[in-house]
């Protein structure tokens, strides 16, 4: 056993019973983290304009301020840009995270000295986390690949700004620089293809024991180096134990990454996005991802079917049930105030607080009034794969909209890895889930309404090489599993088989 698996092994479990004992206080740190948060910013403009100095309670938060997305947060956040303080919150951001929207275009999203620690800490806390349960601290020792967007940053309004990932990149503590992959020049790599052939060749002859990312840029990773060793990744790699993964969900991706890996091994799943770290895999034998209720991000809760709603419910932590669906509005400590960031979640224990993500509030099929999601879709295939032992690359689903009468159906676009051998069987199957689960699909399919469902089978890569033609390979970017128009539907149907 070496040195940094010695040390990490007290760390480990100091950071595990801390995080533990925060199991049985998170609604007093959120009450607390509330009041705090309005505390600090009644002098910002935005507080002014809210009359936070009035807000004694989150019933006096809700009426002063209402749900926003990016698009309504525009105008505070070119004032930002153009160097002025105390717009959001108190001083200047330190960082400008930008990411891609769907409607806003480039989101410029202000990262504080305040909420920086909430990136940082909470991947480190999951590591910990898993080290203190499992007893492995060995890949501390390994090889590690930390994937994160270009680390080169540019100045808007005289505040550095980039990815989130390469933000972080800067703050990765120094024990961790010498076992970090790929090379800072690797990183600062632009282009995806060329970047990932660059890491297969870091690595390849390396000992790597712990691999960090979203499942389809680990995916194409392990293609890459199979292709290029001839061996499986748990052959290639030994020691390779821990799998790091977040940004969508696992579950599709599970049996292709597995066969890959030629062998189990143990996953950590993680809940971060650009506006804040919320959640994290704290145990390996509990479902769900922990909720990161004192790490200065305030949590409303919105019932999905009431978000288009002029006045929707907005619970706190202590109101939320087990097994509904919310939408995740978020106030922070960077200065983001009721703020939809997009995402559905749903609680699979309120002792503690665990959740898995659901989906997003914009990724839907509603083109005839049933109103599917992205659970739902999921969890409709993925069960039928299971029991048919196909192993699915990628997939996504669009309404095909048609004038005719009883011609309209949801088309659903897959990329097999191994292809069914009877398709319309298979397509049958996932569609008797999916009315189970779907009380409007299955009044619209037995009304006549609509069709019954049709796959299109994509060809091998065909959703990367999609992904390639729009500028969005590699990085964070992912293909949604559901649309509500035909975008990315028509896009891909040059690539089908």
């Amino acid at each position: 056993m070496k040195i940094k698996s010695i040390l990490a092994k007290p760390f480990a479990h100091y950071i595990h019973r801390q995080i533990k004992k925060g199991m049985l206080s998170s609604v007093a740190d959120q009450k607390s983290t509330f009041l705090n948060l309005i505390k600090s910013a009644i002098k910002t403009d935005f507080g002014k304009d809210h009359h936070f100095n009035n807000i004694q309670s989150h019933e006096d938060f809700v009426k002063q301020v209402p749900i926003r997305d990016y698009e309504a947060f525009k105008s505070y956040i070119e004032k930002i840009k153009e160097g002025k303080q105390n717009v959001l919150w108190k001083g200047r951001p330190i960082y400008l995270a930008k990411t891609s929207g769907t409607t806003s275009g480039v989101k410029y999203i202000p990262i504080t000295k305040e909420s920086i620690p909430n990136h940082i800490n909470t991947a480190r806390n999951a590591l910990l986390c898993y080290m203190a349960e499992s007893g492995n601290t060995e890949f501390a020792n390994g090889k590690l690949i930390f994937l994160s967007g270009s680390p080169v940053l540019e100045r808007v309004g005289g505040i550095p700004t980039g990815r989130l990932s390469g933000i972080v990149n800067h703050h990765i503590p120094k024990y961790l620089r010498a076992n970090q992959l790929p090379s800072f020049e690797t990183n600062c790599v632009e282009d995806w293809e060329t970047k990932l052939d660059k890491i297969v060749e870091e690595t390849i002859n390396e000992n790597m024991t712990l691999i960090s990312g979203i499942p389809p840029w680990m995916q194409m990773y392990f293609d890459r180096l199979i292709e290029k060793s001839g061996k499986k990744i748990g052959e290639l790699f030994p020691q390779f134990s821990v799998m790091v993964q977040g940004g969508v969900n696992y579950e599709p991706y599970k049996a292709k990454l597995t066969e890959s890996i030629g062998r189990h091994i143990d996953t950590i799943e993680l809940f971060p996005a650009s506006e804040g770290f919320f959640a994290f895999q704290d145990s390996q034998t509990e479902p769900g991802m922990l909720l990161n209720t004192n790490s200065g991000i305030f949590y409303e809760f919105v019932p999905v079917d009431e978000m288009n709603n002029t006045n929707p419910t907005r619970l706190t932590l202590e109101q939320v049930k087990v097994g509904e669906n919310y939408a995740l509005i978020i106030t922070t400590n960077a200065g983001l105030w009721a703020y939809n960031i997009g995402d559905t979640v749903k609680f699979v224990s309120v002792n503690p607080y665990r959740l898995i993500v659901s989906g997003r509030t914009k990724h839907f099929i509603s083109a005839f009034g049933e109103h599917v999601i992205a659970e739902e879709v999921e969890s409709s295939i993925l069960s039928v794969a299971a029991s048919e032992k196909i192993q699915l690359i990628e997939f996504t689903v669009a309404p095909f909209v048609s004038p005719d009468k009883g011609k309209s159906y949801h088309e659903w676009l897959i990329e097999f890895e191994n292809m069914p051998a009877d398709l319309d069987l298979f397509a049958q199957k996932i569609e008797a889930n999916l009315r189970k689960k779907n009380v409007y699909y299955d009044d619209l399919i037995t009304g006549n309404i609509l069709q019954s469902l049709k796959i299109i089978p994509i060809r091998k890569n065909g959703f990367v090489d999609y992904m390639k033609s729009i500028g969005k390979l590699g990085g964070q970017n992912k293909v949604p599993r559901l649309s509500n128009d035909r975008k990315i539907a028509d896009g891909l149907a040059r690539f089908k088989i």
